[in-house]
């Protein structure tokens, strides 16, 4: 008696592989954050203009989104190319160590942005226009 296993989606593969380029530059994204975090910290230090804070806010959510981005894409590839046709797959993949390790990672760092969007970028109060009577 055969048994049929469907194979996975074109659009799949194609996927996967996808995630798995953008996954190889997660350490040099994510050391560009650190390194933006440490220009941020710094000038939140030493600067009192807040145009500056606000830069330096604006370029570490830039730099934690795009690490955020490379460590979602190895995240999905972790969890093999029949988890994005199949909910089930991504499930037992979660379920791995590997799996585990990429969704704490991705959590951190979401977590690192929605606080830095909360109180790391500056508020600039907006320019009044002066209306014309």
């Amino acid at each position: 008696m055969a048994f049929f296993r469907p194979s996975v989606s074109r659009e799949a593969e194609v996927r996967y592989h996808a995630d798995q380029e953008v996954g190889k530059s997660f350490p040099e994204l994510l050391e560009k954050a650190r390194a933006a975090e440490a220009e941020l910290r710094r000038v939140q230090a030493t600067s009192t203009s807040a145009e500056e804070r606000r830069a330096a806010g604006r370029a570490f959510d830039a730099a934690l989104t795009e690490a955020l981005r490379a460590a979602e894409a190895n995240q999905r590839a972790t969890f093999g190319v029949k988890s994005y046709d199949d909910r089930i797959r991504r499930r037992k993949g979660r379920a791995t160590p590997k799996g585990a390790e990429w969704t704490d990672e991705v959590n951190r760092l979401r977590t690192l942005r929605e606080q830095n969007r909360l109180t790391g970028i500056a508020r600039v109060p907006r320019p009044v226009a002066v209306a014309a009577r």
